[in-house]
């Protein structure tokens, strides 16, 4: 299928997305807040500078897209069109992904992500998270990119 939109419209459409501060982001934030998490965010001290951080407990949080980070679901779908751009470049932020899960490991810190399509049940992400911080049972292992909901 092609692209319904011009290069020029694409390039400058791909150029408005965001890296810091995007909405699952603030979605996220704003629940962690509610439930009573202080975190700071962005910290480039850290391998991979991960979108949130609460330092007490060594977690450090990256909220993905599912477009970009190549996850398994409905919205992870690889674009059917411009396949020798879009194909390295998702393959290459699942990498990217995974050594800075491996680095932040290696320093004492647990990783974990949330996925964008994690919003959509926010009743199940709140459970999720209060599990992991308050009891630390949930570790995300490394080949977290893997795996689905």
């Amino acid at each position: 299928m092609a692209d319904r939109l011009s290069p020029s419209a694409r390039s400058s459409l791909m150029q408005r997305v965001k890296q810091k501060n995007t909405a699952p982001e603030k979605i996220v934030r704003s629940l962690l807040h509610r439930l009573g998490y202080r975190f700071r965010i962005h910290r480039k001290d850290l391998p991979g500078t991960p979108d949130i951080v609460l330092p007490s407990r060594r977690v450090a949080i990256f909220v993905h897209g599912c477009f970009w980070h190549g996850h398994d679901c409905r919205r992870g779908r690889a674009p059917s069109s411009n396949l020798e751009y879009w194909g390295p470049k998702l393959e290459s932020n699942r990498e990217r992904d995974s050594r800075k899960a491996a680095a932040l490991a290696a320093a004492g810190w647990r990783v974990v992500v949330v996925w964008q399509c994690e919003l959509d049940d926010e009743f199940a992400l709140v459970r999720r998270l209060s599990s992991l911080l308050v009891t630390g049972a949930e570790i995300v292992p490394l080949e977290f990119l893997s795996d689905s909901r």
